[in-house]
């Protein structure tokens, strides 16, 4: 067993922390002594870990909670999908320092550069943003299996799927003076909803939440406000009917 000064030492977290994590209901202590004292066993020490790892994902606690407290949570299987999250991080780093070394070598003469392979780690930029953010709303393991989905098309798919997307997208605002309920907006989310299925299939809450998140998130907004200023409240919207139609 292991206190308090014990556990933040070998994990280097504060015991404040510590502390939080038990009143926040995510890391409760195994054993509490009668002077008080918080002790930690060892299955208690790997579930910080976890709780750990997946700040590192950047997700709230809240959420992280909800995740650890899942009937059936499997260890072995998040770490390996830790692992997998890790090891995607370390190879697009890679790609950052290689681009900075060859810049540094171009601007020094040594390496001709094209104007493309100044910009070739950012290729998948927006793809990684988006994985990041949906990682708060969605299932962890969901959202990788999409990103591995993602990656599996060649540059002509993803091109392919893109202009797919712009195209519904700008059906969408010619649909607007029609109305959310009207049969050609209704037919513009069957088409959103049918086009998901190249990234995953979201469940019917959880396309009324991705269309929320189009209009509440800021960076969203901002993207869909370039196409039209109304298209993400728009959206919200004729999901939400398209959804009640179903139900």
């Amino acid at each position: 067993m292991f206190t308090v000064k014990q556990l933040s030492e070998i994990a280097e977290v504060t015991p404040r922390t510590l502390h939080y994590y038990d009143q926040c209901g995510l890391l409760k202590p195994s054993q509490v002594g009668a002077n008080g004292y918080r002790y930690y066993d060892h299955a208690a020490l790997l579930r910080l870990q976890q709780i750990l790892l997946y700040r590192e994902l950047d997700l709230p606690l809240e959420r992280i909670r909800e995740i650890l407290d899942q009937p059936g949570f499997d260890p072995l299987a998040a770490l390996e999908s830790h692992k997998a999250e890790l090891a995607q991080r370390r190879d697009r780093l890679d790609r950052l320092i290689g681009m900075v070394n060859d810049t540094i070598l171009h601007l020094k003469g040594k390496k001709d550069m094209d104007d493309k392979q100044l910009f070739r780690a950012f290729s998948d930029e927006e793809q990684a943003e988006m994985e990041k953010e949906a990682l708060q709303l969605y299932d962890p393991e969901t959202v990788r299996a999409s990103n591995r989905k993602w990656k599996a098309y060649t540059v002509a798919e993803k091109q392919a799927i893109l202009d797919e997307g712009n195209a519904l997208y700008l059906d969408l605002v010619a649909a607007i003076p029609a109305g959310p309920g009207s049969p050609t907006a209704q037919a513009g989310i069957e088409h959103w909803r049918r086009h998901m299925d190249y990234f995953w299939t979201p469940n019917l809450e959880q396309l009324v939440a991705l269309a929320d998140h189009y209009s509440l998130e800021p960076r969203f907004k901002a993207n869909f406000d370039k196409i039209d200023p109304r298209l993400a409240e728009f959206m919200g919207q004729a999901v939400r009917i398209y959804v009640e139609r179903l139900k």
